[in-house]
């Protein structure tokens, strides 16, 4: 099906409820509440990895390969959680980009309840994240103060395609990287189950997310098109370097400016990025909003 006839489908009078009402169903046939369905009191073992090492920033380095395998252990579970904090500060701007699309919406809909679903996820994930750091004992990570106080007027004014597009970028990387840990078993039970709660969950809001980018982008003038295209990319840009907090470079005992140095550098790290941000980057691109100028700081972000 070419784009054009997909927006064609999408755009169609009661399309977006059909696809609402599948995700309500879906939702009522699985859904997690993680204060339940994971055992905050079970033990953490020594040995095992916080995440797949292979998504570790200095994975592939010469630094990676002088590290002691304690101090590998202890970096994954400082940048998963790092990774999680990431999460949090983002999907706390889409409940508040959810709350204002549907706020003058007739509440019996099914749309509507579906994104009111959907922020209900979104508040007990962004719990289960904050839990898990906790019971591994490692600090709050977030985004550093600037950039969470320069995205006040993203999440206050993103709308449409805008702000469902941006949300794709979050939201994709990290289920990329989570179908990677919830099925390795060199990973941290806990983050195992915090990763597969997330990955059943996020596949709805992906499918929510991606629809209502092509109904909203169908209506936009060039003029949109082109501010949409700067803005996500500037969204995608510090969502992605902001994954890797520096602070959790020195909790493994590194040289924290010589570690960040490293990542920078990394080329395998950089591949693994572009492989998580890939299924979002060909969408994007097919529904015209990837493209020209704004290119170039996805390049710098290795998300192309």
């Amino acid at each position: 099906m070419s784009v054009e006839q997909e927006k064609s489908r999408l755009t169609r009078a009661g399309d977006r409820q059909e696809t609402a009402s599948r995700l309500l169903a879906s939702a009522a046939r699985t859904s997690y509440d993680p204060l339940i369905e994971i055992d905050w009191e079970a033990p953490v073992p020594d040995d095992l990895y916080g995440m797949t090492p292979e998504w570790c920033s200095l994975y592939g380095t010469s630094m990676w390969d002088e590290m002691t395998q304690q101090q590998r252990i202890t970096l994954t579970i400082h940048e998963a959680a790092s990774i999680a904090g990431t999460g949090i500060w983002f999907e706390m701007i889409l409940m508040q980009m959810l709350i204002r699309d549907i706020y003058f919406h007739d509440p019996s809909t099914a749309h509507v309840q579906f994104a009111l679903t959907e922020i209900a996820d979104e508040c007990r994930h962004s719990t289960m994240f904050a839990r898990s750091a906790a019971k591994f004992g490692v600090p709050s990570y977030r985004p550093k103060a600037w950039i969470r106080t320069a995205a006040r007027p993203f999440k206050a004014t993103a709308t449409g395609s805008l702000a469902y597009g941006g949300t794709l970028f979050a939201e994709e990387i990290l289920d990329m990287m989570q179908r990677d840990f919830m099925r390795d078993k060199r990973v941290q039970p806990l983050t195992r189950t915090v990763s597969k709660i997330h990955v059943v969950e996020e596949a709805r809001h992906i499918r929510f997310a991606r629809e209502e980018t092509v109904r909203r982008v169908a209506h936009a003038t060039r003029f949109q098109r082109t501010r949409i295209r700067l803005v996500l990319a500037i969204t995608a840009y510090f969502v992605v370097t902001s994954l890797v907090n520096k602070n959790v470079y020195a909790a493994a005992g590194l040289d924290a400016d010589a570690a960040e140095k490293a990542a920078k550098s990394n080329v395998h790290y950089h591949d693994m990025v572009r492989r998580g941000c890939g299924n979002t980057v060909e969408f994007l691109t097919e529904v015209g909003l990837i493209g020209g100028p704004s290119k170039i700081l996805l390049r710098r972000a290795h998300i192309i």
